[in-house]
């Protein structure tokens, strides 16, 4: 069964056209173990909602898990992971986070409940809201 997660980044470090221009890369750089658990979770297949945040603070496009975790190359403790994304689309209308914030069908969203956390559950009733917000269909 298809899991739903949502994955942050600053756009100034990796936004959604580095994914489209390098095709696929892992997620890297985690260092919250909630977040880390969220990565080893991920299964091959599931689908992501890529989310820039700190500029933007919106949901730009859908990615899919390739590979699931394995070591962080990024970290020499060995303690975190990160999982292979490749883009599948963006969304025809980037959903903001103000917009999300004002939706009671959202208002349980990890994005809101855990605000710092960079890789999130989202559960499907959610992130089909969030396709028809986005004008967007898988």
């Amino acid at each position: 069964m298809t899991q739903y997660w949502l994955i942050k980044s600053e756009p100034f470090k990796f936004s959604w056209d580095d994914l489209v221009r390098l095709k696929k890369d892992h997620w890297d750089g985690i260092r919250n173990f909630q977040a880390r658990n969220n990565l080893k979770a991920m299964k091959k297949g599931d689908i992501c909602l890529f989310y820039h945040s700190n500029e933007g603070k919106e949901i730009v496009g859908l990615c899919q898990v390739v590979t699931e975790h394995y070591p962080d190359p990024t970290d020499d403790t060995g303690k975190w992971v990160v999982v292979d994304v490749v883009p599948i689309k963006p969304f025809k209308r980037f959903v903001t986070l103000a917009e999300i914030k004002a939706t009671p069908a959202l208002a349980d969203m990890a994005l809101l409940k855990q605000m710092r956390l960079s890789v999130a559950p989202v559960r499907a009733e959610e992130f089909d809201y969030l396709l028809k917000l986005g004008e967007t269909t898988l």
